[in-house]
């Protein structure tokens, strides 16, 4: 344990004083290029222009190098290989996109995908708007949002763990340690192995997402309720309409923008999602998903990088098209178009 924590105190103060070190040496050196003191007439202020043209590149050229190394050269190479065979070298063309959707298992995946799709999204939005509005109206408001919030801290592998000694199944007869069966059993009701049930497995894991991102959901709803002018508010009261007409004709039109670009975040992490399906079932009892399918054929089963790289391109461009609406979404709400 020592030596990891040694290890990461090293690592941050080589990353953050590297970063320190680039950025000062950088701005010497364009200091020493282009000087403007000690300069005068023209010289200085052609220099002052040339150092205002290039010292925003000093900042983001590192930036842009990491996502051309490491995004673009990726989905450029991924595409390569969706067109070759397993081992990524003979051409095959569209064979492995024809594969993928005659292929039963991918189907399914694509449904349950879909199935999480229709409920992930809708859920934590809806969860996350009552709880940011009712939390504004009580004083230990800032506990309760800390408390929901603290989810998202925890990384999807550790979420899974606690969620499945919740849903921990034993034989009859044993003592059940997992939280549901225990109070199932306590009911009179017979235990379960929940995550094993076809079609509703998918539901039981799906609640774990919805506790991770209900927290992100209700901090940027309860951001943009604030936004809306007591003024409105107010006047409703004035005219006699009630907290329910209030909520619903008058604070969800005005924070709509705001509702949209939530849900679609969620939409395209709900797309991606990968971790909790492969701690919990890793596929098993029908609750595959793209990602997880697409893990499997690119590093089990001998290794398929044609059809794994096939899977990632279909998950590619199905988020596309929603990042980029959730961009502009987001650009009219800051008022950058």
């Amino acid at each position: 344990m020592a030596a990891q924590i040694l290890s990461a105190i090293i690592v941050i103060i080589v990353g953050v004083g590297g970063c320190v070190a680039y950025f000062w040496g950088a701005n010497k050196v364009l200091d020493l290029i282009f000087p403007s003191r000690g300069v005068k007439g023209e010289k200085a202020i052609d220099n002052l222009r040339k150092q205002a043209m290039i010292r925003p590149w000093l900042f983001i050229g590192p930036a842009m190098l990491v996502l051309v190394v490491y995004l673009i050269y990726p989905v450029i190479q991924t595409v390569y290989l969706s067109f070759h065979d397993r081992s990524g070298e003979n051409f095959v063309g569209l064979s492995n996109y024809a594969w993928a959707f005659g292929d039963r298992e991918f189907r399914s995946s694509i449904l349950n995908n879909l199935l999480w799709l229709l409920v992930v999204p809708a859920a934590c939005t809806f969860f996350g708007l009552i709880i940011a509005v009712l939390t504004d109206r009580i004083w230990w408001g800032a506990i309760a949002k800390s408390l929901i919030f603290l989810p998202l801290a925890i990384s999807f592998v550790g979420a899974s763990v606690i969620w499945k000694f919740i849903y921990e199944y034993r034989d009859a007869g044993q003592t059940q340690i997992g939280v549901l069966n225990a109070i199932v059993q306590a009911l009179g009701g017979n235990p379960q192995f929940w995550i094993s049930l076809p079609f509703w497995n998918n539901f039981f894991l799906m609640v774990i997402l919805i506790w991770i991102q209900t927290g992100f959901a209700m901090v940027i709803l309860s951001a943009a309720l604030r936004g809306i002018p007591e003024e409105t508010i107010e006047a409703a009261v004035i005219d006699g309409a009630s907290p329910f007409q209030i909520f619903w004709k008058i604070m969800v039109p005005q924070i709509w923008g705001t509702i949209a670009v939530v849900w679609t975040t969620i939409t395209i992490l709900v797309l991606k999602v990968f971790d909790i399906v492969l701690t919990m079932t890793n596929g098993q009892w029908n609750s595959q998903v793209l990602a997880n399918l697409m893990f499997d054929w690119m590093f089990r089963g001998g290794g398929d990088f044609g059809r794994g790289a096939t899977i990632a391109v279909i998950i590619m461009l199905a988020v596309l098209p929603i990042m980029i609406w959730n961009i502009r979404q987001a650009n009219r709400e800051t008022g950058g178009h």
